[in-house]
């Protein structure tokens, strides 16, 4: 019998007992997914999602802030955290837009903002211009909206399909994934978060269906298409950049900037990649603000 990573993939009842924000997960059957899934907050409706290798303990500190004021809804995506995935179908980012629309349809959810971290961005910005969702921001907290520079661009998904076709690769990184690697990954995007967030980073490292979740994602990117398509998004878009993040450079934004019909640059200082993370708080209020610019109207 071959081993494989899905079947070691988490389970909310049996580890999942002390996830953040626990209280407000519950566990949904969408395009043959069983997806997870936190729900919480009245107002207007807005939609988190997470970057590549994270899940939706990475909005710990974010979604009840921004629950105030919204209904905030937050999955893991496909191949993440407590949420199933179907290999390339759902990696790819045609096949993870195509699963969270179908997941938006299931729990009749249309949002009028939504934010995204890093990779997630572009999963938001493939809805917008699919149809599939109508809101009136999108935030991207340090998007990962261009394919790497150079070289890496072509080399960097070639090497990461080669790792991920190896069926052994997850469960060895997850055998010799320990806390200090973690903890030095997360210092090298330029952030500095408390403990219990790299605790949580290392709680999902160790688990070989979220590392092969992950390493699918990377694979089967592509961001190229999107790109080229970018002057057709007519939703409003917000760039936030912080200066101090070595994985996404600021920079990316002005460039990203320039070939959206209407977006704005906000630069944020003093932090870096996990930037919402780091300052919960500060982001909440920046969504809010930016929100209400542009006509939605908050929850008092």
């Amino acid at each position: 019998m071959f081993w494989r990573a899905e079947d070691t993939r988490l389970s909310l009842e049996r580890n999942g007992a002390d996830w953040p924000n626990r209280h407000m997960s519950a566990l949904i059957e969408a395009h043959g997914l069983r997806w997870h899934v936190q729900s919480m907050g009245e107002g207007p409706g807005l939609l988190l999602l997470h970057g590549t290798g994270a899940s939706t303990h990475s909005w710990r500190g974010l979604a009840p802030r921004l629950a105030r004021r919204f209904h905030v809804i937050a999955p893991d995506l496909p191949g993440h955290g407590f949420t199933t995935a179907r290999g390339a179908a759902t990696q790819s980012l045609q096949g993870m837009a195509r699963a969270i629309k179908a997941l938006l349809g299931k729990i009749e959810f249309a949002p009028q903002v939504v934010v995204g971290h890093s990779a997630g961005v572009a999963v938001l910005a493939r809805l917008c211009l699919d149809a599939a969702i109508a809101p009136k921001l999108l935030v991207s907290l340090n998007g990962a909206l261009e394919p790497f520079a150079g070289a890496g661009g072509h080399v960097f998904p070639v090497m990461a399909k080669l790792v991920f076709l190896n069926p052994l690769t997850p469960r060895f990184f997850s055998w010799t994934a320990n806390r200090a690697t973690v903890a030095r990954l997360i210092e090298g995007t330029g952030s500095r978060i408390e403990a219990e967030g790299i605790d949580l980073y290392w709680r999902l490292f160790r688990n070989p269906a979220h590392v092969e979740g992950a390493l699918a994602m990377m694979a089967n990117w592509d961001l190229e298409p999107l790109r080229r398509e970018f002057s057709k998004l007519e939703t409003r878009v917000a760039l936030v950049a912080a200066a101090n993040d070595l994985t996404i450079p600021p920079a990316t934004a002005h460039r990203v900037q320039a070939l959206l019909p209407d977006a704005e640059v906000l630069h944020i200082n003093g932090l870096g990649h996990l930037a919402h993370e780091e300052a919960p708080e500060l982001f909440a209020d920046l969504i809010a603000d930016l929100a209400s610019r542009a006509t939605v109207k908050l929850r008092a």
